[in-house]
């Protein structure tokens, strides 16, 4: 594939105390008919019970699920939105005691996939009892499509998203085709946001979804993780308002 990967894949990445990244490999995702490349991250934050909650687990892999133990057990396998969710089925094989946890919608999505999933529990809009003192959570509402759940790492100042942030690099992606849809659907680095079909979802209703992005200017991130792209290590507040100018048309 000709989009960017962010090597060294399958191992942990340290991004402040008690938070890490890992990149995947690439994936193909059907998008209005089209297989779009995407390269895929996920999150893993150890909580203070020393237990690891995985945020949007990617392809598993023996070497990285033994880097993993290392650090805790597995316990929160989280869908933040219903087209992040495929691989949960098979980290629950590997780990039959952690917890799934479903996104809006993401039961219905894998169904007529024809995934089986079995989630135990639903995300709701405010954090969970079990993560409550050190993530922040709230449903991105507004869309007619899909909705997200989105998370704040409070210790490390970092907004953790799935899709409502991409930011595809063109000086890594090797095919101008894809540099020229990243640049029309508006998730090309430096300038990345959300998608432009994602975005057309909120019309009519960008006043609820202000009301979510609000929220997440309250907290005033640092640092925001995206799955797909180059993501924010510093200035997480400036880009944050950057990528959701869009909500202001």
């Amino acid at each position: 594939m000709s989009i960017p990967s962010y090597e060294p894949l399958n191992t942990l990445k340290k991004v402040a105390d008690n938070i890490w990244i890992v990149d995947g490999n690439k994936i193909k995702m059907n998008v209005l008919g089209w297989g779009i490349p995407f390269s895929t991250r996920m999150t893993i934050v150890k909580l203070s019970d020393q237990t690891l909650w995985c945020h949007s687990p990617i392809e598993p892999n023996e070497k990285l699920l033994q880097e993993i133990d290392q650090l805790g057990k597995v316990k929160h396998l989280v869908s933040p939105n219903k087209i992040h969710y495929a691989y949960i089925k098979e980290w629950k094989k590997r780990y039959p005691d952690a917890i799934a946890w479903a996104s809006p919608g993401v039961d219905k999505r894998a169904e007529s996939q024809n995934i089986k999933v079995n989630f135990d529990y639903y995300l709701k809009e405010g954090a969970s009892s079990y993560w409550q003192d050190e993530l922040e959570q709230l449903i991105f509402k507004g869309s007619r499509a899909i909705e997200e759940v989105v998370f704040f790492h409070k210790r490390s100042q970092t907004l953790i998203l799935a899709d409502l942030i991409e930011n595809f690099e063109p000086k890594k992606t090797t095919s101008h085709f894809w540099k020229s849809i990243h640049k029309f659907a508006g998730i090309a680095d430096p300038n990345g946001k959300t998608p432009i079909d994602m975005r057309m979802t909120f019309l009519g209703r960008k006043e609820i979804a202000r009301k979510c992005y609000k929220q997440m200017l309250e907290w005033q991130p640092e640092k925001i993780i995206l799955s797909h792209g180059r993501w924010y290590d510093k200035n997480g507040t400036k880009e944050l308002k950057r990528a959701f100018q869009w909500l202001e048309k």
